[in-house]
């Protein structure tokens, strides 16, 4: 009776910690004491490696949080910078100067005013672009991806970066520990022979020791000479390239910027390279006068769990808030916070066309299942949902009237909202929120209407395997 007696109080120690660390996220309080409930024996460790708050790690903290007050002055004094409604260049924001207060605040980047955009929605062409910019770099040449696969493509990579840092520029890569474990030793060791510079974001004995496994650098970015910037959704595989027999074709979205808007990405790969290497990179040649002379602006709105918002979320949900006509979201992973889940059904009852692209084949069932256990709820205020069918639908783009547009590698679900670093350009020129409208049409000609009495019909056996990945889905 006493061993069961220090059981039951270890096991009541354990909720009770994990409500008194979580109570500021029921969902995540919900799924930690739901693990808890399944494997109390282990119920603190796997939150100690998966769930603590990131910030609460004062030491790492400080050393994410590289501000580098003097190369933000110097960037922000070389930028245009969008202060008022009339310098946004989109008539549609004349009356938005809420929306605007509210892209102006999110992060440390400003709304810049010079920039050019170019949408990349084929693998193909992405890589194709991705590559050409680096046989031009003459100074550097610095890569993030959460993935970056030794394979055909990753050799293409690799046989560029290679050539480049042997001709004296300074190549730089920033892989995700987690995401590109499987990246070979004789891959790296190949590239740093060459003299390219290889880290590794919190790799996973690391971030496991320090509680922080939890916790990816889940962005996509490339910038050539500090005037060429690319980010959105695609890492560098064959999968992408729709060579993955189970997946097969990947549909995709990249972004290729010039002006101001490189500048912001930039400074974002700096803090990260910062965490990961341990050496700050400064030097005005990374910042360079550019000739760009296009007119559109450009918010870079970068994310985390060191940050002291949650800068995607209030993206999301302010251009939520603020539509009128129309909300157009293609997403690989649904998994919306209730914030998130209140804006669609307030948008659909102010009269807006609310439409959301995700998946016919999935990457990830369980996954898959929590996203679905959200459709039947937010079916019923009007929300209309579609499932991609010609291949698996990993963009993560949202429009939003003609008053911004979002490109980026934030998936609408929690993880990525709170528990990844990401990076996300805003749009709001109009010309550049029209090439991804006209992207998500495309799309839609090759996705079902998940009609919801068909979908309300499914099994109990399929609503409860939803159920219990919705319980889970703030952790997925």
């Amino acid at each position: 009776m006493k061993v069961l007696a220090i059981i039951l109080v270890l096991f009541i120690v354990q909720l009770a910690v994990i409500l008194l660390l979580e109570f500021r996220r029921p969902q995540r309080a919900v799924a930690w004491m739901f693990l808890t409930f399944c494997c109390p024996p282990l119920g603190l460790l796997f939150y100690y490696a998966l769930g603590r708050d990131f910030r609460r790690k004062r030491s790492l903290s400080r050393k994410c949080i590289t501000r580098q007050p003097e190369i933000h002055a110097h960037v922000s004094g070389k930028s245009r910078v969008v202060k008022k409604l009339e310098e946004c260049g989109n008539p549609e924001f004349a009356q938005q100067r809420e929306l605007l207060s509210l892209l102006s605040g999110l992060s440390k980047s400003p709304i810049t005013g010079c920039n050019t955009t170019r949408l990349l929605s084929s693998t193909e062409e992405a890589y194709t672009s991705m590559l050409e910019a680096m046989e031009d770099a003459r100074e550097h040449i610095h890569m993030e991806f959460y993935i970056f696969r030794d394979d055909e493509i990753g050799d293409r990579f690799q046989d560029v970066m290679i050539r480049k840092a042997r001709q004296g520029v300074k190549v730089r890569l920033l892989c995700d520990g987690m995401g590109s474990h499987a990246l070979s030793r004789r891959y790296i060791q190949t590239l740093r022979r060459a003299g390219v510079e290889v880290h590794f974001f919190l790799p996973p004995l690391l971030s496991l020791l320090e509680g922080r496994f939890n916790y990816r650098n889940h962005r996509k970015l490339l910038i050539i000479d500090g005037l060429v910037g690319f980010t959105g959704g695609m890492n560098v595989g064959d999968e992408y390239l729709g060579r993955d027999p189970k997946i097969g074709y990947w549909r995709d979205t990249q972004l290729r910027l010039e002006g101001d808007a490189v500048y912001f990405i930039q400074y974002v790969f700096l803090k990260d390279w910062k965490l990961a290497s341990g050496e700050g990179v400064s030097h005005p040649r990374l910042f360079p006068v550019h000739a760009c002379v296009g007119e559109e602006a450009v918010k870079i709105v970068p994310s985390g769990p060191d940050g002291q918002m949650d800068a995607s979320q209030e993206m999301y949900f302010g251009a939520l808030c603020a539509a009128k006509s129309r909300i157009w979201i293609s997403t690989p992973y649904f998994i919306p916070d209730p914030a998130i889940c209140r804006a669609l059904k307030s948008a659909v009852l102010k009269g807006v066309d609310v439409r959301i692209v995700i998946p016919a084949k999935p990457d990830n069932w369980v996954v898959y299942y929590a996203s679905l256990s959200y459709l039947e709820n937010l079916q019923d205020a009007g929300v209309k949902f579609y499932r991609y069918t010609k291949g698996f639908m990993h963009a993560k783009i949202m429009v939003a009237d003609e008053l911004l547009a979002a490109v980026g590698s934030v998936n609408l679900d929690m993880r990525s909202f709170y528990s990844n670093f990401e990076l996300t350009a805003v749009l709001l020129d109009l010309k550049a929120i029209s090439a991804v409208a006209d992207g998500f049409q495309r799309d839609l000609k090759h996705s079902e209407f998940i009609n919801p009495e068909q979908f309300r019909e499914r099994g109990r056996l399929v609503k409860l395997g939803e159920g219990i990945c919705q319980l889970l889905s703030p952790l997925l």
